[in-house]
């Protein structure tokens, strides 16, 4: 694997010799069309000055910058790098039986793999709203190993019998003398029942190094025990864990489709829904009441690893692909805070198909409005992370001054056709994150 600063060491070297009290190396863009996270029309012809790990100037005069590395973006557009809002760096690397019977360095292993492979697929930050992750975030942010960004969430926090309780059937709580199962052993979930077991669960999830708490409010696809319309957790317990997260200047998003726990879990305080296929006019009214965010996925039923469902599960997922349509009807009824996740995860070989699922909602939105969703609305979403918000130098999501140097380099023109961004990013020839570009086959 190459190393993290392989590509920026051999563009600094390129501009000359750099002693450690000398600026910042810059990279400039040249004749690029740029989409900057918010605006419609591109900025035609202009050129994009990176200085170290931001970016410094954009302009659509000359640049004068005779030390920087010139890459000529033959016409192509720049935009800033892709942001999903719901990833899980490990699940999303691993299948549910490996999950359930393999060595753990084995399974992070293979998540560090998959974080590099995210990266390459032009997704530069990712919230991880589930799974292990504080240590991984930790080795990108340090160069150790290559990947996005990572917003994480630590360990999902369940109750008997909820999405998260993936323990057998066999394996009793821990409050009746059982040990934790598999997945808790890992720190992929965290059963939790009462006041006090919740509040110790976000509170060790804080501890760690949480950006947010993600919380299982309701009945799920891929899980054992609970069908789509059961509510989870009361809302006293709901409560207490957004009075936790509060503290830590930070909020709260819980999983749930049905209508009920929805209203539930927004009269309790959190701030985003993720899913929501199977709300109703009521629930969506409060979502826009409360300003709340919505992370729902373009679900149809030839979407990725869906053929890897048992029965059961694939019943529920069809319920879910049923209550799609009628649900974003309701979305841009009340204009509703959308975020744009993808939620892939214990199928690794449809990964590749993560920026595919964009041109899925070209039925609602406008193609700049799906890649507003993916850049600076997801941005936008993740300071609810307050002063817990790990990346605070400089803005995500945008081309503009100052803020972070993310960016991609595309063949053609995503604000007309935003599928090009898709298939494994093969029409994506250059990804820079933080300043160091990770893929170049403009040459």
């Amino acid at each position: 694997m190459k190393t993290l600063m392989k590509i920026a060491v051999l563009s600094v070297l390129a501009a000359g010799p750099v002693c450690a009290q000398d600026a910042p190396p810059q990279v400039l863009f040249s004749n690029v069309n740029v989409f900057d996270g918010v605006n419609e029309a591109l900025i035609e012809n202009a050129s994009v000055l990176v200085e170290g790990n931001k970016i410094k100037t954009v302009s659509t005069d000359a640049i004068d910058a005779p030390d920087a590395t010139v890459i000529d973006g033959g016409g192509r557009t720049l935009t800033p790098g892709l942001i999903d809002a719901h990833w899980h760096t490990l699940l999303s690397s691993i299948t549910l039986e490996e999950g359930q019977s393999e060595e753990a360095d084995y399974l992070h292993a293979r998540a560090i793999a998959g974080a590099e492979a995210t990266l390459l697929r032009g997704f530069t930050t990712v919230r991880d709203v589930g799974g292990p992750a504080f240590g991984i975030k930790k080795a990108i942010d340090e160069g150790v190993i290559e990947g996005p960004r990572i917003f994480p969430s630590g360990a999902l926090i369940s109750q008997t019998s909820g999405h998260g309780d993936f323990g057998q059937v066999w394996e009793g709580p821990r409050a009746f003398g059982w040990g934790p199962p598999r997945f808790e052993q890992l720190e992929i979930t965290r059963v939790a029942d009462g006041v006090d077991q919740v509040l110790a669960a976000t509170r060790y999830n804080l501890k760690k190094g949480a950006t947010q708490i993600k919380v299982m409010a309701g009945g799920g696809v891929s899980s054992l025990y609970d069908p789509l319309y059961v509510n989870e957790y009361t809302a006293e317990e709901l409560e207490a864990i957004v009075d936790a997260a509060t503290d830590w200047g930070t909020y709260v998003t819980v999983h749930i489709y049905n209508e009920k726990g929805i209203a539930r879990a927004l009269n309790a305080g959190v701030k985003g829904i993720e899913h929501g296929h199977l709300m109703s006019e009521e629930s969506a009214k409060l979502m826009a009441e409360k300003g709340a965010w919505l992370s729902i996925q373009p679900f149809y039923l030839d979407i990725p690893g869906a053929e890897t469902l048992d029965p059961d599960r694939y019943a529920k997922f069809v319920q879910v692909v049923d209550g799609f349509e009628k649900t974003m009807g309701f979305v841009k009824k009340y204009d509703l805070n959308m975020a744009f996740g993808t939620d892939l995860l214990f199928s690794p070989n449809t990964n590749g198909q993560q920026a595919d699922l964009l041109a899925r909602f070209k039925n609602y939105y406008s193609d700049v409005e799906i890649l507003r969703m993916a850049t600076s609305n997801n941005a936008k979403y993740f300071e609810l992370s307050g002063p817990g918000h790990p990346y605070q130098e400089g803005p995500l999501g945008v081309i503009k001054e100052g803020a972070y140097a993310d960016i991609l380099l595309v063949d053609g023109n995503p604000l007309e056709d935003v599928s090009i961004l898709g298939d494994n990013a093969k029409n994506i020839p250059l990804i820079m994150k933080d300043g160091v570009i990770y893929k170049n086959t403009l040459q």
